[in-house]
């Protein structure tokens, strides 16, 4: 008669093992917007720094390349710079959820409903 019961107590475990992933999971996305990596292009002429949620924040460029007929390639450097940023972010934020994932024994590239 009790052996129902069981299955009640299973429940009540993966619901407390949710919220604790939900908890992980809330700490870690903040943890990701403190996390900062660095694109840069030109052997370093422009940096780009985002947060590991790919948030651009800062953006460097030495002032030895504003050479008016050299224009497009400034752009050009630029945007290689903030995409090897996100690239990056997006990497580091992969390597994160892994990190939380991993141990918790869920399969690698589980997408999270959260």
């Amino acid at each position: 008669m009790l052996k129902g019961l069981g299955g009640l107590g299973d429940m009540a475990k993966m619901m407390k093992a949710a919220q604790g992933l939900q908890e992980k999971m809330a700490q870690l996305q903040e943890d990701l917007e403190k996390i900062t990596v660095t694109g840069e292009s030109g052997a370093g002429l422009v940096r780009a720094t985002a947060t590991a949620k790919g948030e651009l924040t800062g953006l460097e460029i030495d002032p030895s390349i504003f050479v008016a007929s050299e224009k497009e390639v400034v752009e050009d450097l630029i945007l290689a710079a903030i995409k090897d940023a996100q690239q990056k972010a997006s990497a580091r934020g992969q390597a994160e959820m892994a990190k939380l994932t991993d141990g918790m024994g869920l399969p690698a590239g589980m997408k999270l409903p959260f």
